[in-house]
């Protein structure tokens, strides 16, 4: 067991190194050609700190364990919003733009509707993922379109958190060995990950729809987790809000798009996925528009209802894994204690910020 560890935390890191070699390399390699720095920033970037999530998922799904594949992929949604962000507000209260309110967050809650209706029947089919793949297509030649009408969003665009410029990386030749090497190191690395969970599963007889929704979620959302927590130390705090959003996106269309595709049978998806784990990761998308309408920002105690969240609903996993005495009261205290003392508290956010933004009564 103690081997499997070492090839488990191994492949973890071999992971987000090479995520990390990967962002670098194509970002400055799309410098190079002239690509607008707002392109990059919103798929480059955002989508490029999901690749380990993407090399997890087709792995996963060749291999013959899709829970790992389509919970890995929820549990990274989920721990995206509640956990990074959560984190990422806790450090510093998160302001978001006007863009990402209007479009990005409305796109990423009607890929996760669609997602959700794909999944009902048990089964992401390659006509399914075939057509999440078409739309992350459509979606990244929006932006292009979009940053190509927009000077003033393509002048703002680099303050987003790019590689910042150096020599040994500036030959369009190391950016393209940077690329090569990252995306070897991500198959290798999501092979050691993959095979070491399903070991732990195995041992712990705990299912691998789990080991993916908790261990492999969280371990492949590491690249976001490093990027928002740094944006956030810098003052960058929109950058921590869109690198989440743009990389929920990714894990939709193109995890599960690509995934589906390549997979013999499609993908497999749980019913335990489809009767709660789907529902929750649209109930935390959907979570996001009132929060940041209050203000435009994320404060510290909302960040620390989120972490709060993520840590009940990790502890519900866990119980449930083991049909734990304590998981019926565990539920009631969630369902008629915590969640409606939360829907009100943001009802009367929402009706306070109704009134300061001028709708309410005049004096």
């Amino acid at each position: 067991m103690w081997v499997h560890l070492i090839w488990f935390v191994l492949g973890l890191t071999v992971l987000v190194l090479g995520a990390e070699s990967l962002v670098r390399g194509a970002a400055r390699l799309a410098g190079s050609v002239g690509v607008s720095p707002l392109v990059i920033g919103l798929t480059v970037v955002a989508f490029g700190t999901s690749t380990p999530e993407m090399a997890v998922a087709v792995h996963a799904s060749l291999a013959g364990t899709p829970d790992i594949a389509i919970g890995n992929v929820i549990g990274s949604n989920i721990a995206n919003i509640l956990l990074i962000l959560g984190i990422a507000a806790v450090i510093i209260p998160l302001v978001v733009s006007e863009q990402v309110i209007r479009q990005e967050v409305p796109v990423m809650i009607a890929a996760t509707v669609l997602l959700l209706v794909l999944a009902m029947d048990g089964l992401i089919s390659r006509i399914d993922a075939g057509i999440l793949f078409t739309l992350v297509v459509v979606y990244t030649a929006f932006l292009i379109l979009q940053s190509r009408r927009s000077t003033r969003a393509a002048a703002t665009a680099p303050e987003m958190d790019l590689p910042q410029p150096s020599r040994w990386d500036r030959h369009w030749a190391v950016q393209v060995l940077l690329i090569v090497v990252g995306l070897a190191a991500l198959v290798l690395g999501s092979r050691w990950l993959v095979e070491s969970a399903v070991v732990f599963a195995r041992f712990f007889g705990i299912s691998d729809l789990i080991v993916g929704l908790t261990i492999v979620a969280v371990g492949t959302s590491l690249p976001e987790i490093a990027t928002s927590t740094l944006a956030a130390l810098r003052g960058q705090r929109d950058i921590a809000v869109g690198s989440v959003v743009g990389s929920n996106l990714f894990n939709i269309l193109a995890v599960l798009g690509v995934t589906g595709l390549v997979s013999p049978f499609g993908i497999q998806v749980a019913e335990a996925a489809r009767n709660l784990d789907l529902w929750v990761m649209l109930a935390v998308a959907l979570a996001c528009l009132p929060i940041m309408f209050t203000g435009r920002e994320i404060s510290r105690w909302e960040g620390t209802v989120f972490l709060g969240y993520y840590a009940a609903y990790t502890g519900y996993l866990v119980l449930a894994a083991q049909q734990h005495s304590v998981l019926p009261a565990f539920s009631l205290v969630m369902l008629g204690f915590v969640l409606p003392i939360t829907i009100l508290t943001i009802a009367v956010s929402l009706i306070g910020h109704h009134r300061r933004a001028g709708y309410g009564p005049r004096p």
